[in-house]
């Protein structure tokens, strides 16, 4: 099973505002930058509880009729969901041996908190970082401790016309 990241941030490495918003990546994401191929190869979103509250407030589902599974470790209302979304809770390890066990194959890990543990635990495979050209001075980083170095291999970084720098990594074992 595949696990990856896929995630807009500032120049200077922010994912959103302090207070949460991220009013400064381009709704929608802007210029077409490989998001939608990226996702159409996505059979499971995993996402944290602080994200699946901001997505429920869209007012179209954006994940299609994909799986996706909310993390927490407290009851959630799902009753706003408009897709396939169950709730799980418990170490990154565990939560993929139930993705993988449940046949899932390509795994599109989303959210702060979410993205930090599991590249914490060792099970993100690949991670693409798309930089909008903003500078926004402080707000909720992309990365955050992570008690050891994590290696990556570059695979390719792409500019396009409006400013925004795409690149890819492979995370090294």
């Amino acid at each position: 099973m595949q696990i990856s990241v896929f995630i807009g941030t500032s120049v200077d490495g922010f994912i959103a505002r302090r207070n949460g918003t991220y009013d400064f990546l381009d709704e929608g994401g802007g210029e077409p930058h490989g998001y939608d191929e990226f996702i159409a190869s996505v059979d499971t979103l995993l996402i944290g509880r602080g994200t699946l509250e901001v997505v429920l407030a869209f007012e179209a589902w954006p994940y299609g009729d994909r799986r996706v599974v909310a993390l927490s470790s407290k009851p959630l209302d799902l009753s706003g969901a408009r897709g396939k979304v169950e709730q799980m809770s418990g170490e990154p390890a565990e939560i993929a041996a139930k993705l993988a066990a449940s046949g899932a194959k390509h795994v599109y890990v989303d959210g702060g908190v979410t993205i930090q543990r599991f590249l914490r635990a060792g099970l993100v495979n690949r991670i693409t970082i798309s930089r909008v050209p903003v500078l926004i001075g402080e707000g909720i980083p992309l990365f955050g401790t992570l008690g050891h170095d994590v290696k990556l291999r570059h695979v390719a970084t792409q500019s396009y016309a409006g400013g925004l720098v795409k690149t890819e990594y492979e995370v090294l074992p």
